[in-house]
């Protein structure tokens, strides 16, 4: 299997347990997001510690990759915060669908910092997403989820730096569980002290569906990293939208979400913005 395939399995992969992750998040109810980010985290910094005492990756550092960490990490956290606010105020597939913008924003930063090439249909592409996410916003001064919507379409931006940064940190030959590792650590150690200010205690089950959400999102953050070492955003980001399929089926099974007519125009234009810009790559590429 080559890395691209590689990447497509590791990436539709990841978009399921993220999916899962959601539905978890907000399945624990009424607590401030940074609660539930810091035992998202808390798991998931668990879980890349096991598997980097077992495999000992060999490490070697620049100094470089340090401020790529850092950077990774910062707008990480930024985006995990952005995402769980939205989850709690907006219907799960339209939070999920502000947050899937992130790989628009991959290839808008994939040029900056990777000096990848991006074509005019690229821009077109951009352009048309970035449309259909007005559709899933609504602006108005009238629209009580515009505060919320705005809140997951940092979410998404803050996702999109983060995984440019996995891509240029998967380039310099850094092993993913330990990129894990340090966002995951960051995210526990920036969200600590605002928790414990905000901290509200929590049933049997809400520590059950928070563990539960760690857990997913641990394997989610493996799958993504992996993907993005795999292959750059430009080949594998339409497949990062399955969790859009994932995330609408459990909104409706489970708290009985039917998104509106302009929200279904939005996923609409989003999603087949997206399936056109890949199969235009795939097209170049043969």
């Amino acid at each position: 299997m080559n890395s691209k395939y590689k990447g497509i399995f590791y990436i539709i992969t990841a978009a399921f347990f993220f999916a899962l992750m959601s539905l978890f998040v907000r399945l624990a109810g009424d607590l401030p997001s940074v609660q539930k980010s810091f035992f998202r985290n808390l798991v998931a910094v668990a879980a890349a510690a096991v598997v980097l005492a077992r495999s000992r990756p060999a490490l070697y550092l620049n100094r470089g990759d340090w401020g790529y960490l850092f950077l990774r990490a910062a707008f990480g956290t930024v985006g995990v915060l952005c995402n769980f606010y939205a989850i709690d105020h907006l219907l799960l597939a339209d939070a999920t669908m502000l947050n899937k913008l992130s790989p628009f924003f991959a290839i808008l930063l994939g040029v900056v910092v990777l000096g990848e090439r991006l074509r005019p249909f690229q821009v077109g592409a951009v352009l048309a997403a970035f449309a259909g996410a007005l559709l899933v916003i609504k602006p108005s001064g009238s629209n009580l989820s515009l505060l919320p919507a705005a809140v997951g379409l940092l979410g998404g931006f803050g996702a999109g730096v983060a995984y440019t940064m996995v891509r240029v940190l998967g380039k310099r030959g850094v092993p993913g569980p330990f990129i894990v590792f340090t966002f995951s650590a960051f995210s526990c150690l920036a969200t600590l002290p605002p928790m414990l200010l905000s901290f509200s205690p929590m049933t049997a089950a809400q520590w059950g569906m928070l563990l539960l959400a760690g857990a997913s999102a641990a394997a989610a953050q493996f799958a993504v990293t992996a993907a993005y070492r795999c292959a750059p955003a430009r080949e594998i980001s339409v497949f990062d939208y399955s969790q859009i399929v994932f995330s609408a089926l459990w909104g409706f099974l489970v708290f009985g979400q039917v998104p509106d007519a302009l929200s279904w125009l939005g996923y609409a234009v989003i999603c087949g913005t997206a399936v056109a810009n890949f199969l235009h790559t795939v097209k170049k590429a043969a």
